[in-house]
């Protein structure tokens, strides 16, 4: 089969295109047919640091999607044929996403619902279970479903990334109004396709004048993606026991937190990351995730506010490159045809 794979850390020059084995899947594992891929930052990030765990050689990508066409001892709920998604593919493993095979154990594996494309398939993972847990992260929510967050307000930093996109469908989905901010017009359309009620472009207004003209209780939740940046911005316009909850470090690897505004709020300032998520919490987003792609809730695609790029395998480097670069959209890399 072919795969792409490197063997040191690096730039995207590291990768290379090669030919392997066809992996046989042990006891509780399929092996998959991959049709699509799902390139994130923590593709380049775990290829540049070399953060992949013990192996000589490594296959990225932790999202995919494909047919099932081989299974292990002792499977049960999955046959050959079945359309499926993944999720940490590479995570703990050296064969991801970025080859034509991959063996997966069964909890990483995900029943693609009728209807659903591949291309959605392989963009679901790493944004759409992070957006999951984002939402779920403070005191007043625990599953995503229409009606468990009615009434609620959230602000979602970024609107137009792939976190703030499903992080907005599905806010939409459960019944929130969604503010989503912007750095561009561009990025604004994109938010509001996505359903964000309404954009603030930060590079041209006062976000928290602006957040709380529009809100003036306070938001309840704030889905952030630069919290060095943003933390002040994020406690002046939170509600009393309100939720920051931030995924990556854009903008900055430190925070300074203003001590006596945070607690007299009561805000609770809750860190995620999808690979130390958990089985538990892990198996719920999961749930509420393919609920919502079931009925048309999580959609991919420039009139859902996620633009989609493709790339052959073989340039696996450029994709990596235009996810590094900021690509607006969903990066994916086009493996096979059905």
């Amino acid at each position: 089969m072919r795969a792409v794979t490197y063997r040191e850390p690096g730039p995207s020059s590291v990768l290379s295109l090669v030919d392997l084995d066809l992996p046989e899947p042990g006891p509780g594992e399929v092996r998959v047919r991959l049709l699509r891929a799902g390139v994130n930052p923590t593709d380049w990030k775990f290829r540049a640091t070399g953060k992949n765990g013990p192996y000589d050689e490594v296959a990225p990508g932790q999202d995919g999607s494909g047919v099932v066409d081989a299974v292990g001892p002792g499977v049960v709920g999955f046959a050959e044929g079945d359309r499926v998604w993944l999720v940490l593919a590479q995570s703990g493993r050296w064969l991801g996403t970025a080859a034509e095979y991959t063996v997966q154990p069964v909890d990483r594996v995900v029943h693609l619902p009728v209807g659903a494309s591949y291309d959605l398939g392989a963009a679901l993972g790493v944004p759409a279970v992070t957006a999951h847990r984002a939402l779920t992260a403070g005191e007043d929510v625990e599953r995503i479903a229409p009606g468990t967050m009615s009434g609620m307000t959230v602000l979602v930093a970024g609107g137009a990334g792939a976190v703030g996109t499903a992080a907005t469908q599905l806010a939409r989905w459960a019944g929130a109004t969604v503010y989503s901010t912007v750095s561009s017009e561009e990025k604004a359309a994109l938010a509001v396709a996505a359903g964000a009620h309404e954009t603030i472009n930060y590079r041209v207004a006062d976000t928290a004048a602006e957040v709380q003209a529009m809100c003036p209780e306070g938001v309840d939740l704030v889905v952030e993606v630069a919290l060095a940046q943003n933390v002040a911005l994020d406690v002046a316009v939170l509600r009393n026991r309100g939720t920051i909850a931030y995924y990556a470090d854009n903008g900055g690897s430190e925070a300074t937190v203003p001590v006596r505004d945070t607690f007299a709020k009561n805000l609770r300032l809750q860190g995620l990351l999808l690979y130390t998520l958990g089985a538990d919490l892990l198996e719920i987003a999961i749930a509420d995730v393919n609920a919502a792609v079931d009925v048309g809730a999580l959609q991919v695609g420039a009139d859902f506010g996620v633009p989609l790029h493709h790339f052959p395998l073989e340039q696996t480097a450029a994709a990596h490159d235009a996810v590094e670069q900021g690509t607006i959209g969903k990066v994916l890399l086009a493996i096979a045809e059905e």
